[in-house]
């Protein structure tokens, strides 16, 4: 996710390959920044998703481990479902992403967004349920420790 000036982009690109795999020239200045924001507001509400489909299967009496077989590869799969619903199963909330940074980036996309007009409704109650996380103790934890919350 890169902004600035293409030309030059093209000409340090070798650099960003020797770092990266998926190197995408976004636009002028500030676009890699938006476009961070636009995975940022992509997984907030998919982590709602992830996590309440998981406790539901439990709930459910489902194992949710076999859930995870059949909606992973289907319409619901997504990096999150398959990466981090696992952990949240096994009671893994060790950092991937911390649940702090991951307000700070909700902060910024909502604030973007209202400046842009745009409302935001699953990332601000994303971002609501974030800080009530944080607020018990879990700030340092990974972003799949949502799940604690539905305990």
């Amino acid at each position: 996710m890169v902004g600035g000036e293409e030309e030059v982009f093209q000409r340090i690109s070798p650099i960003f390959e020797a770092i990266g795999t998926n190197i995408v020239y976004q636009g002028p200045a500030g676009s890699g920044q938006h476009t961070k924001m636009c995975n940022q507001i992509a997984i907030a509400s998919n982590m709602l998703g992830v996590t309440e489909a998981i406790r539901y299967a439990e709930k459910a009496g489902l194992d949710p481990d076999t859930v995870l077989k059949s909606i992973g590869s289907g319409a619901a799969g997504s990096w999150s479902l398959s990466n981090l619903a696992p952990r949240m199963i096994k009671g893994d909330f060790d950092p991937g992403f911390y649940v702090k940074h991951f307000i700070k980036d909700m902060g910024i996309a909502l604030e973007s967004a209202e400046a842009m007009g745009l409302q935001a409704h699953g990332l601000s109650l994303a971002k609501s349920l974030y800080e009530r996380l944080a607020a018990s103790g879990e700030e340092n934890s990974g972003t799949q420790a949502l799940y604690k919350l539905y305990e």
